[in-house]
């Protein structure tokens, strides 16, 4: 009955976290659109931070509660769940077309944030706050630069802002309400999470790269399948490799900063299959400037055997 009770509490989690952000990012995009701030910019900053708010206080709170195993499996697992599952069920729905910029701006950032994060990994140990710093500095510098050239080019973009449906007042209770849910959310999840690792014996290394990570990768898995539902196949390779960067440079930067991570040795080889992942998915992206049906095939069966080798690992 317990058992019963604590996989309810993980799906409730699971519900405010994604609702939570959701709301969240509705509010403070009103907020936005309220000052007329062009919704390209709003897109690159707030529903950014947003989409990755269910990972951020999932990790937070993991590690805040010394289960630092889930907090950094659910960031290597978000990951690699973005790429071989997000992108190769996309790339089976349809081949997905590549922007030139994601290949030359974003895929450089992601493929030396994980790198960086490998070498850490083998040599530290320990994402430490000078770590976290790092990294917090280069998800700035990234904004930054996204911003930057936002600004560049708003003026060849049509309706660069969008009329507010919400007014300051209700803009500001949607953040507060959101803000809660995440938070809420984010502790059923790690607690409930703690409790079936604990009682079926399974190491929090593996909850967190499994349960946690795709629990908290569903809003990329739901925008994405979303976008692909109204021919916007563009949108779907930017959405995931954003995601990881900030999962990486945001996520790991603020928990760095906050409490230092340990790093669990198991976690090694996953975060070097993550690497390992994100380069071939840049390798596939560059070679033909789309992810084709046969290359989706590849990720999906590259995440079914690692799957399988988790599982057996444990």
């Amino acid at each position: 009955m317990e058992l019963i009770i604590e996989i309810i509490m993980l799906i409730v989690g699971f519900v405010l976290l994604i609702k939570g952000a959701n709301v969240f990012v509705d509010g403070a995009s009103n907020v936005a659109y309220n000052y007329k701030i062009p919704t390209i910019i709003v897109g690159l900053t707030i529903v950014a931070f947003g989409t990755s708010a269910p990972e951020a206080a999932v990790s937070i709170t993991a590690s805040l509660k010394g289960s630092n195993a889930i907090s950094l499996g659910n960031i290597v697992g978000s990951n690699i769940f973005n790429i071989l599952g997000v992108l190769g069920i996309s790339a089976l729905i349809g081949n997905l077309k590549v922007d030139e910029v994601i290949i030359k701006r974003d895929f450089p950032v992601i493929i030396v944030s994980s790198i960086i994060l490998l070498l850490v990994s083998y040599s530290i140990g320990t994402i430490n706050r000078i770590i976290g710093l790092i990294f917090f500095i280069g998800i700035l510098t990234y904004v930054y630069i996204l911003v930057k050239q936002a600004k560049n080019n708003v003026r060849s973009i049509k309706d660069e802002t969008i009329k507010a449906k919400l007014s300051i007042p209700r803009s500001i209770i949607y953040i507060v309400i959101g803000i809660i849910g995440v938070i809420v959310g984010s502790d059923f999840v790690v607690n409930s999470a703690s409790f079936i690792a604990s009682l079926f014996g399974l190491s929090q290394v593996l909850i967190g790269l499994t349960i946690v990570a795709i629990g908290t990768s569903l809003p990329e898995l739901v925008t994405s399948i979303t976008a692909l539902m109204k021919n916007d196949h563009g949108i779907v390779l930017g959405n995931v490799i954003g995601s990881c960067i900030f999962n990486i440079l945001f996520i790991l930067g603020i928990n760095g900063l906050i409490l230092p991570i340990p790093i669990n040795p198991k976690m090694i080889t996953d975060i070097a299959v993550m690497t390992g992942v994100t380069i071939l998915a840049y390798i596939f992206a560059r070679t033909s400037d789309e992810i084709d049906r046969k290359e989706g095939i590849i990720l999906v069966i590259l995440l079914i055997i690692y799957m399988a080798y988790i599982i057996m690992r444990n």
